[in-house]
């Protein structure tokens, strides 16, 4: 057997409290553990970082002129 392809002696441990995965949640040990990164993920614990972007000459034609012709009642 060659260990570099056996996958079940180097499981990466469970992000969230570092015990082995389960096959059923995997990479998570329990479903709690799934939920609570989830909840990480929705609450904006974890952001993936951004560099700000420069504005396209394309936005200034979509700026607004003026009133629109329904707002002159």
């Amino acid at each position: 057997m060659n260990i570099a392809n056996d996958n079940t002696s180097k499981a990466a441990p469970c992000p969230i409290c570092r015990k082995a995965p389960t096959e059923t949640y995997k990479p998570f040990c329990s479903k709690r553990c799934a939920d609570v990164d989830l909840a990480r993920w929705l609450g904006g614990t974890y952001a993936i970082p951004a560099a700000p972007s420069e504005p396209d000459e394309d936005e200034d034609e979509l700026a607004p002129r003026g009133p629109c012709p329904s707002d002159e009642d």
